[in-house]
């Protein structure tokens, strides 16, 4: 176990005027209320915050942070208190530690909700102070090497919740170190045998070409110093099995097929020797074409630097090269740590460091979709898909960079830029030519984006898209035109309503009432209606309190008095106080709240393609001659009658429970193309008592299957069911219910 000594003499060897007085107290104040306790492995637990303070040392970090990261625990696991800290160490070291401590519990592998939450909650924390991040990833990075104290099941779990979320996070930080290491540590937990597979064969490969390592370093190094680079530094290392493992899954590779297992990095002064360096280098030796990237003049997001290139080098060996400065290099190494904000640097190389770190923005424009009033469920979604992929790196026509991820469309883009430009986008012009808007953008591409002001983004962009912004935006205005589709509705029963009481309705008179209603606006009390959740009757006493509904209906004796129509598949329903006459003729004016139930024969009623199910709030269209077609409230087709009131009628489910019958309703599966997926899908669907109608396959890609299912079920609580279970197999990627 490190002393105490030993962790101010590390502090004082980068920082000699540290705060040596702070550092003691924290320590000692640690030690203290730590006492006696243990940790899994049996060593003391103090043990535990003076290596996280030791990792956060190597990134040459204030006293400030090390001080936070040896107090870390003391709020969560001890008698300490947040004023207490704020007393002996200040309110700043105080919040970290409170901060620390509010995000201690993060469980990322179990119920979605409750996993969103709290990674708002890390996020919200890291967005105040980045040094929140730094402790969090070292507490991580301490437990992650002594996880085989831990049970099978423990390690799983936390190499799971490591992979997914800790790791990436560090690499958005441009933390390469770290995020190799806390890759390195989960996989040899999560896939064992892969790991011990791949440890062995990159140990038989050092045993073979030992000492090639030192000699292409060697004749790199000679070879910029006879160039006139002579402060040149050629660094090689062989690859972590993890990134083997990777690069092999992805691309379908065996280990005998990788050509480019091992990696050297050459350091010089400054950015134009960098460019020297690489041209000494294609002159000397073949370049493999494609291979070659500017992030100097291009940074990723995260901040990092360098130039890439492949070349078949010295012993005709395939090398991959970085060339870097040795600024750029610790900004790779240690990524935000390295940031002027943390820390006074000697070397400031142009303008990077004179502003927020690039890594830092994205993780505040991150923040900013917690406003957006998305579910926790979609905001998790979202932040693990940035957090994931690759960038490409594409301009608008006036020269500005966006940044995006590897796979994004022009639609990506346009939500990049501004929120309104994607709503509005209709085309897209890539490089001077209009290109489909699903085309995949390529590092380099001018995007020009066509838009109109009557434009509503459709729902079916939701799979197209790649960011979490431009899924968020889809999703907002998906909703907002449901809504509004319900307001119009509701709009049009409040006036039928008010009519028939002898009132005139109107928005205005409304909101006196609204407190009354319990809803917050105007819009929200009339979409309310149109989705059946409140009703106009309610509505008009709330306008009109003094009201009196004088109205008497007398169920006539028999069948007489009622209006019988029938489905195109035999389903009877029944319509109270209505002739055939009424409704060919007069379409859907005055047609209030007409119960559907199973009785005799008339007029055929139709269902939409896609089904609708009890529990729906459903709408009929009336086409004369053709009888009534009926409708979910949010399928997409009634936006086309949005301009003839007269042909809508407000439906509702009233069903015969003596005679119940199943419903059809549409699905799409997106699922992986395995042997097994089909029986899977079928025995979740079986199970629940859904029965499935029709099945559609067709392949979108090497890997995935599309499922088109036409199922029966009961009501829409048993299909929301089925969506869920088939939503927890491991072969399905995405599904939902269509709507025509």
């Amino acid at each position: 176990m490190m002393r105490q000594y030993e962790l101010v003499e590390r502090v004082q060897k980068y920082k000699p005027d540290a705060n040596e007085a702070l550092l003691n107290k924290a320590y000692v104040y640690a030690m203290q209320k730590h006492g006696q306790q243990k940790r899994a492995s049996g060593d003391p637990y103090i043990s535990h915050p003076l290596e996280v303070a030791a990792i956060l040392t190597d990134m040459h970090l204030d006293e400030s942070t090390i001080a936070v990261a040896l107090l870390h625990d003391t709020i969560e696991d001890t008698t300490a208190t947040r004023a207490e800290i704020d007393e002996l160490f200040g309110e700043d070291i105080g919040r970290l530690v409170e901060g620390l401590t509010k995000i201690k519990k993060l469980d990322l592998v179990t119920k979605k909700a409750k996993q969103a939450e709290n990674l708002r909650k890390l996020l919200l924390a890291i967005s105040d102070d980045v040094r929140v991040l730094l402790v969090k990833l070292a507490d991580r990075l301490h437990n992650m090497r002594t996880l085989e104290h831990m049970s099978q099941e423990k390690r799983a779990r936390i190499s799971e919740e490591t992979m997914d979320i800790y790791a990436p996070l560090a690499g958005r930080m441009g933390m390469q170190d770290m995020r190799e290491e806390l890759e390195e540590l989960s996989f040899r937990h999560i896939n064992p045998e892969a790991h011990d597979t791949v440890t062995k064969r990159l140990e038989e490969l050092s045993r073979r070409n030992e000492g090639l390592v030192k000699k292409i370093e060697t004749e790199l190094r000679d070879l910029l110093v006879a160039n006139g680079l002579s402060n040149a530094v050629a660094k090689g290392r062989q690859k972590k099995p993890y990134s083997v493992f990777r690069k092999m899954q992805s691309k379908s590779l065996s280990f005998e097929q990788l050509s480019d297992v091992y990696g050297f990095r050459i350091l010089v002064e400054d950015i134009p020797a960098c460019y020297r360096a690489l041209g000494i280098v294609h002159t000397r030796w073949r370049v493999v074409p494609g291979r070659f990237k500017d992030y100097i003049s291009t940074p990723k997001q995260n901040d990092y630097r360098s130039l890439h290139t492949t070349i078949v080098g010295p012993s005709s060996q395939r090398i991959e090269l970085q060339i870097r400065t040795m600024r750029m290099h610790e900004i790779a190494e240690y990524g935000i740590a390295a940031h002027a904000l943390y820390k006074d640097p000697t070397n400031i190389e142009g303008a990077l460091l004179s502003r927020e770190s690039n890594a830092y923005s994205w993780l505040r424009h991150t923040i900013e979709a917690l406003a957006e009033g998305d579910s926790p469920e979609e905001f998790l979604e979202h932040t693990k898909l940035e957090l994931f992929q690759d960038q490409v790196f594409c301009f608008t026509p006036k020269g500005k960079l966006i940044a995006l991820p590897r796979g994004a469309t022009p639609i990506d883009f346009a939500y990049a830029v501004h929120t309104n430009i994607g709503d509005t986008t209709v085309g897209a012009k890539i490089n001077g030519r209009i290109m489909p808007l699903v085309t995949r953008l390529a590092n380099g591409d001018e995007v020009e984006i066509i838009r109109s002001g009557v434009q509503v983004p459709p729902a079916a962009w939701e799979e197209i898209v790649v960011t979490g912004k431009a899924r968020a935006a889809i999703r907002r205005a998906t909703r907002m035109a449901i809504r509004k589709q319900y307001a119009g509705l509701g709009h049009r029963i409040l006036e039928r309503t008010f009519e028939r009481a002898g009132k005139i309705f109107s928005r205005e008179a409304l909101k006196p009432a609204l407190h009354r209603l319990g809803q917050k606006d105007v819009e929200d009390a009339i979409a309310a209606v149109g989705r059946g959740e409140m009703s106009s009757l309610d509505v008009l006493r709330a306008v009109y309190p003094d009201h009196q509904d004088e109205r008497v209906t007398v169920k006539p004796a028999g069948d007489e008095g009622w209006f019988n129509v029938r489905s195109a598949a035999g389903m009877i329903f029944k319509i109270p106080g209505k002739t055939k006459a009424d409704l060919a003729n007069a379409g859907g004016d005055g047609l209030e709240g007409l119960p559907i139930r199973g009785l005799a024969a008339d007029v055929e009623v139709h269902f939409a393609p896609t089904g609708a199910v009890p529990g729906d709030r459903i709408v009929g269209i009336v086409e004369k001659g053709k009888g009534m077609t009926i409708y979910p409230i949010q399928s997409p087709v009634l936006q086309h009658f949005d301009d003839q009131p007269e042909r809508w009628i407000d439906v509702r489910w009233d069903l015969d429970e003596a005679n119940k019958s199943r419903f059809m309703a549409r699905v799409l599966i997106n699922a992986l193309n395995e042997p097994g997926t089909l029986a899977k899908v079928s025995q979740t669907v079986a199970d629940l008592d859904v029965n499935i109608r029709v099945l559609n396959t067709v392949r979108v890609a090497a890997d995935f299957t599309e499922m088109a299912l036409d199922v029966e079920v009961w009501d829409l609580r048993q299909l929301n069911q089925m969506l869920v279970q088939l939503k927890e197999l491991d072969c399905i990627a995405t599904v939902k219910r269509l709507y025509e």
